[in-house]
């Protein structure tokens, strides 16, 4: 795929996942990636280094992708020929040792803000383009501790579906991709890590889902041998969704 020279987003863009995207979207041709992140500035400039050593230009944007400022700044640099909604915050523990502001932080950040994106940024994207959000096999599977994030990442599918079908009179297509275990940064946060990491030996790929196949698998979705996708989530985790 060729993304001849145009500038990409994406959200969460500054590590893990987020960042072996954006520089897969480099190697797709784009000339300039936008990194949303939150608060690690240190991560931020060495993402922004990476880039430029890929070959592109990298613009940072500081902030929660759940607050109108920061979605009004990542909408002010483009049009985007991509948006990846990758960003994702978390309130790991057990349903009953929540509270709603931590049910209103993720669904805002990690549901809401996608939509928030595309009303900011679809009209002046060009027929052709794409928008990907990063979803989880929470989504439709229950996992220890992941209520908030699971929900969150239902909610997230959902807008894909909607905004699949109604951006496509505008040429737009909306997609998600979605990644078994993968061991970045995020599994610290998570108390059952170990077991978590120990499920390879159930997936029947053999090994660990590693960033590069997400986003290899999103780059498809973005490129037009994905045209007729529209709306779906693609699963990628070694087969591990696929046992009981």
């Amino acid at each position: 795929m060729s993304l001849d020279g145009s500038s990409v987003l994406v959200t969460g863009g500054t590590r893990g996942i987020g960042l072996a995207i954006a520089l897969r979207l480099v190697r797709d041709g784009a000339k300039r990636a936008v990194l949303g992140y939150m608060r690690n500035d240190s991560a931020a400039e060495q993402a922004a280094e990476a880039v430029r050593a890929a070959g592109g230009e990298a613009v940072l944007v500081r902030g929660e992708v759940s607050k109108p400022g920061t979605i009004d700044e990542l909408a002010s640099h483009g049009p985007y020929r991509v948006v990846v909604h990758n960003a994702a915050t978390g309130v790991i523990r057990p349903a009953l040792e929540t509270d709603d502001k931590h049910w209103d932080w993720k669904l805002n950040a990690n549901a809401r803000a996608l939509l928030s994106l595309a009303r900011a940024t679809a009209p002046t994207m060009p027929k052709g383009s794409s928008f990907v959000a990063v979803s989880s096999l929470g989504s439709h599977r229950v996992l220890e501790n992941y209520i908030l994030v699971g929900t969150s990442k239902a909610a997230l599918e959902s807008v894909v579906r909607y905004l699949g079908v109604e951006l496509a009179p505008l040429g737009i297509d909306a997609n998600a991709v979605s990644g078994g275990v993968v061991d970045t940064g995020a599994l610290e946060h998570f108390p059952n890590k170990e077991a978590m990491l120990a499920s390879v030996e159930r997936t029947p790929a053999g090994r660990l889902v590693e960033c590069d196949y997400v986003a290899a698998a999103l780059s498809f979705l973005c490129s037009p041998d994905a045209a007729m996708v529209r709306g779906q989530t693609l699963i990628v985790d070694g087969g591990f969704s696929l046992l009981a």
